[in-house]
């Protein structure tokens, strides 16, 4: 065989070692072999000393300078109303959480965390008895809390789930190691003001490059979340970010091919799991790239078409990014909860039935007709995350109450027939990316047409939930392990600075 083309490995790894020594590592090095990969190699390590620093100067330090922040955050400093946001947002994940462990993919998870994690002292929840180890938990929990569309987000969208992330690692720590509910809400609020911000900075482009957004930024928030709890210093955060990076993953492809959809779902329990991972490594003295994010190399660079480097730090300290996270009100794709808040809105004030409709028009982002628009889903998960489907199903059931999304409803050929007369277009301008800006124009057999646009919905920080909107939700999500018990386990979480012990919570 001929090595004029070919790579030997041991000879580019050292040649690797030694440009690396230099401070810069020169990408996409080609080294050859004999007197000629000599010289190459002579000549890359001189090219690589004359480049200029592959960080750019303005951006370097941003990894360090979240650790910084999440390890020193106290709960004393964290406003009351930031306080407030996490613990809805934590009440808000148990419900989903509960709720999704009656599904068949749930299942299936959670039987694996039961045998491979048990023994522990963390609570896969809604699983009774089902105590295993904290790794297995936040596996189980959070991909039963993403198990039915119906977890929490940020607006703008960060392309994070706050709760399936860092609840499901954070909690199933806290109850392992006896950590009490202040430490929990700090651990909530340290990991979100990091992992949203990452989020941001992504400006949601991990996506076009095929990449299941929250996948890729839970790591993050579940790592500094956990961390915060284990009381890691800024060193071992910094760690715990730079091995969290290295567990980043989760590809879109289920969006595309419309198979293999519970998938969808592993990702956010991957992604807790991992936090842990990253964090109970670090806290042993194990070290990931102190500039995992926004080196050459880091997350940013690697996982993004576009980023915002500067979104990483921006008011890290004065303002919190905590207040973004919204909750969910439908069973769908966050991309549908304007277009079906539009629908009913349209129905209820002009009295119409959905055997009047003819045809429903909506403009939105270029994201939600790329995504979102399937007007014939082949499965449960893929309806949810179909616009045309949920304003369909939004006109012939409950879209609240998460029940009205099941199989009968895939194979209802009066919703399917609805859907199959949505039309999707982009809107123009076109709206940010990021935006959940929508118009619905539903017109009747009659010829009249009614028109809606929404910017926001119930539950996003513009119009949050009340107390008690948030508590029917609770309700609702919880119904089958009875009322009373569910009113007694909301009021405990909406007091949990005050709980000494979380044991009890999933029990």
């Amino acid at each position: 065989m001929t090595h004029d083309k070919t790579i030997d490995r041991r000879s580019f790894l050292q040649q690797i070692a030694t440009v690396a020594g230099t401070g810069h590592l020169a990408p996409r090095l080609l080294v050859a072999a004999g007197s000629a990969g000599a010289a190459a190699a002579a000549q890359a390590q001189t090219d690589a000393g004359n480049r200029a620093p592959a960080v750019v100067t303005g951006a370097a330090g941003q990894t360090r300078r979240l650790a910084e922040y999440a390890s020193s955050l106290r709960y004393e400093n964290i406003p009351p109303d930031v306080i407030q946001r996490a613990k809805d947002t934590i009440a808000d994940t148990v419900a989903t959480i509960m709720f999704g462990g009656e599904l068949p993919w749930s299942k299936m998870i959670a039987a694996y965390a039961k045998r491979n994690g048990p023994g522990g002292k963390s609570r896969i929840l809604g699983v009774r008895d089902a105590l295993v180890h904290a790794p297995s938990a936040a596996l189980a929990n959070g991909a039963l809390a993403h198990a039915f569309e119906l977890d929490n987000l940020t607006q703008p969208n960060s392309g994070s789930h706050p709760g399936a992330t860092m609840l499901s690692s954070a909690l199933a720590v806290a109850q392992e190691q006896g950590f009490d509910g202040r430490d929990l809400i700090t651990a909530i609020v340290a990991g979100a003001e990091v992992m949203i911000r990452i989020g941001v900075a992504t400006k949601h482009s991990n996506e076009e490059h095929g990449f299941h957004a929250p996948g890729t930024t839970g790591p993050f928030g579940a790592a500094v979340a956990t961390g915060r709890l284990m009381q890691l210093d800024a060193e071992k955060m910094t760690n715990a970010i730079g091995i969290a990076a290295s567990l980043a993953g989760g590809l879109l492809e289920f969006a595309k091919s419309g198979t293999g959809a519970m998938v969808k779902r592993l990702h956010l329990g991957r992604a807790a799991e991992s936090g842990v991972l990253a964090a109970s490594l670090a806290a042993e003295g194990f070290t990931g790239p102190v500039t995992a994010i926004e080196g050459e190399f880091g997350f940013l660079r690697v996982f993004c078409r576009d980023f915002d480097m500067d979104a990483l730090t921006r008011g890290l300290g004065e303002s919190y990014a905590t207040r973004t996270i919204m909750m969910k009100r439908y069973a769908c794709h966050i991309t549908a909860h304007t277009p079906v808040d539009s629908t009913l809105e349209l129905r209820g004030a002009n009295g119409f039935k959905p055997e009047d409709v003819a045809s429903i028009s909506i403009t939105g982002t270029e994201r939600m007709v790329r995504v979102n628009n399937i007007p014939a889903p082949k499965d449960l998960m893929m309806a949810q995350y179909s616009i045309p489907f949920c304003v369909a199903l939004a006109l012939y059931r409950n879209p609240v109450d998460p029940r009205s999304f099941d199989e009968t409803a895939v194979r209802n050929p009066e919703i399917l027939g609805l859907a199959s007369r949505v039309k999707m277009s982009v809107a123009l301008p076109p709206d940010n990316r990021a935006d959940l800006t929508s118009t619905v124009s539903i017109t009747l057999k009659d010829g009249r047409t009614f028109t809606r646009r929404a910017t926001a919905f119930k539950g996003t920080p513009e119009r949050p939930f009340s107390q008690d909107e948030l508590r029917e939700k609770f309700l609702l999500l919880t119904r089958q392990y009875g009322e009373a018990d569910m009113t007694r386990v909301f009021l405990r979480l909406q007091n949990l600075e005050s709980e000494k012990s979380l044991d009890w919570v999933g029990a």
